[in-house]
């Protein structure tokens, strides 16, 4: 990919403090997003409403639409009403369900799309995948990364502490979605992409070292830019690859054996601890579980409140989630004895660590 079209992908403008949602006009009357002004507002119910009270003296002659469920269906209803009228941009305001409505229904009628994000629980905020409902499953659907992304940080910290802790796991997850590329990359010959790895990689690795806790300005700023780096990092290989290994596929297969556990994030973060057990990479393994644990993620399977054989399980069924990802988990393609084993020998090592 040229250097050209990663350009083009990059968002015009990233934003991460305080009041940024009170202050929307600015960014609303830059005559690279409208013209005109001719803006539509997604917002989702009840905090959705509030904040259009609060921004409605910057809106001008944009119209607000309120979209509720997080499907494919609602997004499919939104572009319908898009369709009405000739926008020159979407602005999607709110958590996850909200931007990923936004996103999809934007795409479908190639209208620009920005992000202004009032929480920071994973990195959809920025990315290439629009994660919705359809016909009672979630599925991941490819659309257009937003062309600015802001996030308001008096949102992000009235929020319930959980969701950002799911941005957390999500975040870090990222450094052994880039090692399972790597593998993949020595093993098999799998193209890599430089750019992505390190935008990928260089967020994360900030997010671990981070001293700070989840009520400090400048740790919130550091996962936000860390999940917006996760998600332009998709953007720029053209596929999840460097947000999304044996990690994810964990989550997936929890969600599939044992819905309604945890969060995305919260699995994700125990999938990239464990696998980077799995590699023998125990610098990373120690610099992961004191993140997790610090921030107050689940290090174990009890954590998520599976029990050891459920975890087995989920771990002995990952693969089957990507059959087309090479990740540690199909490299060593444990059986579920031993994987057992494997679980043991971490429990010890993390008590290890975290003693």
């Amino acid at each position: 990919m040229s250097l050209l079209a990663r350009t083009v992908m990059t968002p015009l403008a990233i934003e991460v403090r305080r009041g940024a949602v009170a202050d929307l006009g600015p960014l609303l009357a830059d005559r690279r997003i409208s013209a005109g002004g001719d803006v539509a507002v997604v917002v989702g119910p009840g905090q959705g409403e509030k904040i259009v009270e609060l921004i409605r003296p910057t809106l001008g002659s944009a119209d607000v639409f309120t979209v509720t469920g997080g499907s494919v269906d609602a997004a499919l209803d939104l572009g319908t009403r898009l369709h009405t009228r000739s926008y020159d941009a979407v602005v999607g305001i709110g958590g996850g369900r909200t931007i990923d409505t936004a996103k999809y229904a934007a795409t479908r009628y190639g209208i620009p799309m920005v992000t202004v994000a009032t929480s920071l629980a994973n990195d959809g905020i920025a990315s290439p995948v629009a994660s919705l409902t359809h016909d009672g499953r979630k599925g991941s659907y490819g659309v257009h990364i937003p062309i600015a992304v802001v996030v308001d940080l008096d949102f992000v910290e009235n929020g319930p502490d959980r969701q950002t802790q799911a941005g957390i796991g999500d975040a870090v997850s990222n450094l052994n979605s880039v090692a399972d590329w790597e593998l993949g990359h020595r093993v098999r010959g799998e193209p890599i992409d430089g750019l992505a790895v390190t935008l990928a990689r260089t967020g994360a690795e900030a997010l671990v070292n981070h001293p700070g806790k989840i009520t400090d300005d400048g740790f919130l700023t550091t996962l936000a830019e860390a999940l917006i780096l996760g998600g332009i990092s998709m953007a720029v290989c053209g596929s999840s690859r460097p947000a999304s290994g044996g990690d994810h596929e964990i989550s997936h297969a929890i969600d599939h054996l044992f819905p309604g556990t945890g969060s995305h994030g919260e699995q994700a973060g125990l999938g990239a601890l464990f696998c980077t057990w799995l590699r023998g990479d125990l610098e990373r393994f120690g610099q992961l579980a004191r993140c997790l644990h610090r921030h107050g993620l689940a290090t174990t399977p009890a954590g998520l409140g599976l029990s050891d054989e459920q975890f087995v399980e989920a771990v002995e069924f990952a693969p089957q989630t990507r059959p087309d990802r090479y990740t540690i988990l199909e490299h060593l393609a444990l059986s579920a004895s031993e994987v057992r084993v494997r679980l043991a020998d971490y429990a010890g090592a993390l008590r290890n660590h975290l003693d």
